[in-house]
């Protein structure tokens, strides 16, 4: 393959909208005018032609363009149901989506039909269906009966009345948007990549169901995210969730990965990014989120364990069939025993010479002049398609002699010419460079360049000084940095030094690098270094930044600290300084001359504990764009605070604050303003001056009440006001017109105003667990709304206006619903509790509960199964809670596609589930009478879950279970044994917690990778014959004794029988019951994160 489009072509979808529609009707016209607009705005169209099928039987071209296709768009006529090919493409499209569990999109056309003719309501269809009948029996037309309701409740686009021009305008606009799929953006030449990408593909093994994890390695440049871009491309729409992380590694380097964890998890569930304020809370949220979720994740230059272990540690994070895939330049510090690898190479010299002739000469081979010279230069790179590239684009347009002398300079150092390739000699401006994409400048104006030109870029100031360290401009190593300004041996020119965990009583003598521009002293005691007065000479000094060690507070001494009151002169001196960063050091103020800095325009004193107040002169800072009081002790802000007219993100989360000063509403440019946590009760009136704001936080901070002025903030974006003692929301409300998200689960809110019907943009509303008893008929007025939850509110009844909700995907609530209301047309989602389950419907009984035909996903409480409304044939998940009756018949064996089961709370002595061919996962909590449960007809079972259920005695059936991948058991104190697991062979996951009655674990599976907690038994399992056991855990097993074989690394506690054992774990539920101080150093450990 030599270009994209062929790549894409032979590798991906063929097309993206299929076409569905009876020839005679519409093909002359309509269909060939929205045909051709289609093709004509790029947009790949299957145009079928039902006359001329044979046979009886979707298969070849006809098949993969139906299942291979994006959208499927039904053009429903008159005589559209008289056309078998029609409906049989339609009823096969409908059950590839199920089996596939795939995001496909179906928008009809009703071209000169009402919806309520494909619903079946009228008899428009009723005698071409019957002939159908006659001839292809009535169970092939019942499923086409029963795929024409079901798309007749989407939303598509009704023609009656309508022009056609303008109506396929909107068509094509519509698909367009719908086609903006996260495809990552590839190189416009991609040579030789096709058998890489099959490669990869194979390794990935999609048909398999487990959870796996390739590496794709190689050295910097080889096109190791190339490739990995072209794949996740090709296979990102096989899954239910994807996301593709670059730069990991600089990431982590510079402590974002808070910031990888919430676009993980904004990207792989489609919704604004998560509150997150340490790792371990983002570990949890990945956990608990992405658990029964397949998803696709690339990791791009991932290259420690530790990197990944807050991102995707294990695989029972995932869903069944879930891909992780990582580059890396360097696997010794990944444990990749467990992984699939592709060690990447060179391009084949052919290859090269192609790729090398594209960015040259803009064709496949040199010309016949430039051969040898062409050939000798591709011989000379060693195949590395970066510096093709690289080498490539410089030579562009360039006479033969200049070829010449590069040849030369490329033999004696092939990087240094890639450098000078690239302008640093000769100079060429720095927009060029970014021209050929291949460095590029982020938001903080932070210059980033690819790995392999910032080793060049090193090595060239390596051979300023091949010796003497101390005569180069840069120092990047810290221990060489420090050597060298402690010897004073630095060349005067050094710009920029980086010390590291130099652990120092006071700060070096810089007095002999008066040209600094960036200082960073990083990971140090918050008691130390003291700052020495030579600091204070660097008048060129940009960049200060000090931050201390995370360590905990409790350790720290009461010995003289850093305290910035005490020397003012060392930095409030630094006259051109624009950003100081001191952060988790023990100051307790700051000196009134900060004022002075007037070029600082990032100011962070994070985590700085013993700091309680500002000075005035902070209003002074005028270019201050970001201060970031996080975690400190400051109880108020000066007055001067709303002189800071360019400030755009003020961080006042878990500070003592308990009003803002009402000088707040002249901070015109601020962007974001978190108040999390904090002690503030109200808001000042003026903070409706804030005419820029996009993101405010108030979440469990001590707000009563918002002013009327909230609703003078025409931009925010983002409102949160979960757990606060807010009674009501004002009228004002309704003036957010750019609002997307409003948060107000668990306040005392008990009604909204009606002017909430105004937030035309809003997306997302949780309500979940307030005091809201109704609902205003505004709401119906949302029409962009996508998540309503009201779960377990006080809802007493869901109005009519909820079925006005065009775009809504995701519905819960607690209560009943009127039953004149029409469900939302794209509610794929619903959860309905309640207190009562005989009242889910006012005045009337559950079966009477009519759902939309296309719900994937459905949570009651329900008493009695035998009540159960009649459920969608497509259903893949379903949660029933409080059921009392006992399950044993076959009630769900309808639902051919259900692949997840959860039962909460069910009162019955006995559960039977059967009949259900698809399920994979099981779930059942706080079950407390369940004795006996039968899964014996189970045998596709991948996961289960028993959690809470005290009666129950054995779980039988279970070592037949051969396809099953994870198992958990938690608080089932009346099992005293499990039957043999050895079978077992795909068990990757078995974790038992808290079952007091369980005296050993049975015969295990070599298969098995981890074992979670084993609490209160009396012996392990002989662990030396488990081959692939990669992780023990071991807790609360009192009466546990032994030796763990030699070569593990268990994580062992509260086991006093094993000499390994420790006394307890920050982190076990389990330890905190019994030691609630546990819980106080677990958040303290987590702030310092």
């Amino acid at each position: 393959m030599t270009n994209r489009d062929d790549v894409e072509l032979s590798l991906g979808f063929e097309f993206e909208v299929f076409l569905n529609f009876r020839g005679p009707d519409t093909r002359q016209n309509f269909t060939d005018c929205l045909y051709h607009s289609m093709d004509g705005a790029g947009i790949h169209v299957f145009r079928d032609n039902e006359e001329i099928r044979k046979g009886e039987m979707i298969k070849g071209e006809l098949e993969r363009a139906i299942k291979n296709s994006t959208i499927f768009m039904p053009i429903f006529s008159k005589n559209y149901s008289s056309s078998s090919w029609c409906l049989r493409e339609l009823a096969f499209r409908l059950d590839c989506s199920r089996n596939r569990d795939d995001k496909t999109m179906i928008l009809p056309i009703f071209f000169d039909v009402n919806p309520n003719d494909v619903e079946l309501k009228t008899g428009l269809y009723h005698d071409a269906l019957q002939k159908h009948e006659q001839k292809f029996g009535s169970n092939l037309v019942q499923q086409w009966k029963e795929a024409l309701m079901e798309v007749a409740h989407i939303k598509g686009w009704d023609l009656k009345d309508t022009g056609h021009g303008k109506l396929i305008r909107s068509i094509v606009a519509e698909v367009l948007i719908k086609l903006n799929k996260r495809e990552k953006i590839l190189p416009d030449h991609l040579v030789g990549i096709q058998d890489r990408v099959e490669d990869v593909k194979h390794l990935l093994d999609e048909g398999s169901l487990d959870v796996r994890y390739l590496v794709i390695h190689g050295m910097g440049g080889i096109g190791k995210t190339t490739l990995a871009k072209v794949v996740f491309n090709q296979i990102s729409g096989r899954f239910n969730g994807c996301s593709f992380l670059l730069g990991v590694q600089e990431a982590a380097r510079d402590g974002k990965i808070v910031q990888l964890q919430k676009q993980l998890l904004s990207e792989i569930l489609n919704s604004t990014p998560v509150e997150i304020f340490d790792s371990d809370a983002g570990i949890n949220q990945i956990k608990r989120r992405f658990r029964h979720k397949k998803v696709l994740i690339v990791f791009d230059d991932l290259d420690e364990r530790d990197q990944l272990s807050m991102l995707a540690a294990k695989g029972n994070w995932f869903g069944l069939g879930s891909r992780i895939i990582i580059t890396t330049r360097d696997t010794n510090n990944l444990a990749i025993e467990e992984y699939k690898i592709y060690q990447m190479t060179e391009l084949l010299y052919h290859h090269a010479l192609q790729l090398f002739s594209k960015h040259a000469f803009g064709m496949d081979s040199p010309p016949h002049d430039y051969d040898d010279i062409s050939c000798n230069i591709t011989r000379m790179t060693g195949g590395l398609p970066l510096a093709l590239e690289v080498i490539g684009l410089f030579s562009l347009s360039q006479r033969k002699p200049i070829w010449k002398e590069m040849l030369k300079k490329l033999e004696k150092n092939l990087s240094i010419y890639m450098w000078k390739a690239l302008g640093f000699y000769p100079n060429i401006e720095i927009d060029s460079i970014i021209g050929m994409s291949l460095i590029k400048i982020n938001d903080d104006d932070r210059l980033l360049m690819h790995g392999l030109l910032r080793d060049l870029g090193r090595k060239i100031v390596r051979q300023e000084d091949l010796n003497v360290p101390g005569k180069r401009s840069r120092l990047w190593q810290p221990k060489i940095a420090l050597q060298v300004v402690e010897t004073r041996t630095a060349n005067r020119d050094l710009q920029v030094i980086h010390l590291m965990r130099c652990y120092l009583l006071t700060t070096p003598d810089f007095s002999m690098c008066l040209k600094l521009k960036i200082l960073v002293f990083a990971e140090h005691s918050p008691e130390s270094p003291q700052i020495g007065s030579s600091i204070s000479k660097l008048e060129c000094l940009k960049q200060l930044e000090i931050t201390a060690a995370r360590i905990q507070q409790s350790k720290l001494s009461g010995s003289p600290h850093f305290d910035l009151g005490v020397v003012p002169s060392v930095i409030c001196r630094l006259k051109n300084l624009s950003s100081l960063k001191l952060e988790g050091l023990c100051m307790r103020e700051l000196h009134p001359s900060i004022g002075e800095m007037a070029g600082l325009t990032c100011l962070s004193l994070e985590h700085c504990y013993r700091l309680r107040r500002l000075p005035d002169s902070i209003g002074k800072l005028r270019l201050l764009l970001r201060l970031n009081l996080y975690d400190t002790r400051i109880r108020e802000l000066p007055h001067s605070i709303g002189d800071l007219k360019m400030l755009e993100e003020m961080h006042l989360g878990y500070t003592k604050i308990r009003e803002l000063p009402n000088s707040i509403g002249g901070l015109e440019s601020l962007l974001h303003l978190n108040l999390r946590s904090s002690k503030i009760t109200a808001l000042p009136a003026s903070i409706g001056y804030l005419k820029k704001l996009k993101f405010l936080s108030m979440e469990s901070s001590k707000i009563k009440e918002l002013p009327h002025s909230i609703g003078d903030l025409k931009t925010l974006e983002h409102l949160r006001l979960g757990w606060t003692q807010i009674r009501e929301l004002p009228n004002s409300i309704g003036g957010l017109e750019s609002l997307l998200q409003l948060e107000l689960r668990n306040t005392k809110i008990t009604a909204l105003p009606a002017s909430i019907g105004y937030l035309k943009r809003l997306k997302r509303l949780s309500m979940f667990c307030s005091m809201i008893r109704e609902l205003p008929n505004s709401i119906g007025d949302l029409k962009m709304l996508e998540c309503l939850d009201m779960k377990w509110s006080k809802l007493r009844e869901l109005p009519t206006a909820i079925g006005m909700l065009e775009n809504l995907e995701m519905l819960a609530y607690h209560g009943s619903r009127n039953m004149d209301m029409t469900w939302p047309p794209k509610l794929s989602e619903l959860h309905i509790s309640s207190d009562d389950p005989q009242s889910l419907i006012s005045g009337d009984d559950p079966q009477s509960l009519i759902l939309p035909p296309q719900l994937l996903t459905f949570s009651l409480c329900c008493d009695d199964p035998q009540s159960l409304p009649r459920l969608p044939l497509g259903l893949h998940s379903l949660v029933l809670t409080g059921v009392k009756s006992p399950m044993v018949q076959p009630l769900l064996s309808e639902l051919r596609y259900l692949s997840k089961l959860t039962l909460c709370k069910c009162s019955s002595r006995e559960i039977v589930i059967e009949q259900l061919e698809s399920l994979h996962h099981l779930d059942l909590y706080y079950c407390k009478s369940l004795v006996i449960l039968d899964l014996s007809s189970l045998e596709r079972l991948k996961e289960l879950i028993i959690c809470e259920c005290p009666q129950l005695i054995e779980i039988p059936d279970l070592e037949e279970m051969e396809s099953l991948n994870e198992l958990y058991i938690k608080t089932c104190n009346s099992i005293e044994r499990l039957p043999k697991l050895s079978k077992l062979y795909k068990l990757r996951c078995l974790s038992v917690e808290d079952c007091k009655s369980l005296r050993c674990l049975p015969d295990l599976p070599n298969s098995l990778l981890s074992i979670g907690d084993w609490r209160s038994m009396e012996s392990s399992p002989e662990l030396s014959e488990h081959g692939r056991l990669r992780a023990l855990v071991l807790s609360h097993c009192e009466s546990l004794q032994g030796a763990v074989p030699n070569g593990w690394c268990p994580f062992i506690h509260a086991c006093p029988l094993l000499r390994e054992s420790g006394d307890f774990a920050l982190y076990c539920i389990l330890c905190e019951k019994s030691n609630p101080a546990l819980r106080t150093r677990r958040r303290r450990r987590a702030i310092w994160r």
